[in-house]
């Protein structure tokens, strides 16, 4: 499912009608008589079964809020007629998670989205002066292991894949991945199997998305290196790239296998919620079993943002401050 950003701050078209066509397609129709048809074979599909509490979050690729993006947009409004930073603004920069986490609020799935629309829409850029390190013939006595993991990077972060995937299996040796656990498995698949020939191909080729996926993992990777400079540019960038996401977009789709659905959600500080669901074949279906199929999902879908959330507040508080 492609991510769609835009410039400029455009008006809200909710959808007024959904419906899941003979021709295995799924139609949207928003309240300003626009329609879009989505290939269901191209759609995002979730197996929706036993929810893992225990390893990864459930990632879905869907859009954000527009209440939670109308929100940022009058928040950093009226922080704009501040401009005096205070004591907690300095302590919530202390780290990227909690830099963040102050501006966009939000779980590990805010995190993860709103960094992947900073690095899809290149607003935030991994190789940006300010991410560049400092050269020095300084060495510490005696040699420190961060030192020695992060001497060649010319970057705050790993940019260099074999030095990114070195750190990696490095950290999974020593049990020291934390939230990195947390990443979805084909980001980590994605990373691993790309060499620095294969990474510039994908720059070349302007694959954004593949690339936002890598990026995301080394940015994570060089989390712990990152000095206050670093932290107040990425924290920047990502939050001018939610303020002008454009909520008017392609509507976020997502198919239930398991109860031969199609759910249209969205993303707010609170987790997934749901818009609209329709069923393959609703013909052949009374309205108990409809009602019963939706009350399964919604438990599905709460029931993920319950587990993400257990996981977020264990893994993070290991990792970050």
């Amino acid at each position: 499912m492609q991510i769609l950003f835009a410039q400029n701050e455009l008006t809200t078209q909710p959808i007024t009608d959904m419906k899941w066509g003979l021709d295995y397609n799924i139609h949207i129709k928003l309240s300003n008589d626009s329609n879009y048809i989505f290939d269901v074979s191209a759609l995002y599909h979730s197996k929706t079964g036993i929810i893992d509490s225990t390893n990864n979050v459930t990632y879905y690729p869907v859009s954000l809020d527009r209440d939670f993006v109308n929100q940022l947009k009058t928040n950093r409004i009226n922080s704009n007629l501040d401009t005096n930073k205070n004591t907690v603004d300095s302590i919530s920069d202390a780290t990227l998670w909690s830099a963040l986490h102050s501006s966009i609020g939000g779980g590990w799935i805010h995190f993860l989205n709103c960094m992947l629309y900073s690095l899809e829409s290149q607003k935030l850029r991994v190789t940006a002066p300010l991410m560049i390190r400092t050269k020095s013939t300084w060495r510490p006595r005696p040699m420190t292991e961060s030192f020695k993991r992060t001497r060649k990077w010319k970057f705050y972060i790993p940019v260099n894949q074999k030095h990114a995937v070195k750190e990696y299996k490095i950290r999974k040796k020593k049990n020291q991945l934390a939230d990195i656990k947390s990443v979805p498995p084909d980001f980590i698949d994605l990373f691993l199997k790309t060499n620095n020939k294969k990474y510039n191909q994908l720059i070349n080729k302007h694959k954004h998305n593949e690339l936002a996926k890598i990026n995301l993992v080394k940015i994570l990777l060089g989390a712990n290196y990152l000095s206050k400079i670093q932290i107040e540019y990425i924290k920047s960038c990502v939050l001018n790239s939610v303020l002008q996401y454009s909520v008017n977009q392609l509507p976020s789709v997502i198919i239930f296998d398991d109860f031969n659905a199609a759910v249209a959600m969205t993303l707010n500080k609170k987790g997934y919620s749901i818009e609209k669901i329709v069923f393959n074949g609703a013909a052949n279906l009374n309205e108990e079993q409809i009602n019963e199929r939706k009350r399964k999902i919604t438990e599905v879908v709460n029931s993920i943002n319950e587990a993400n959330d257990v996981i977020f507040q264990n893994n993070l508080a290991k990792y970050y401050h």
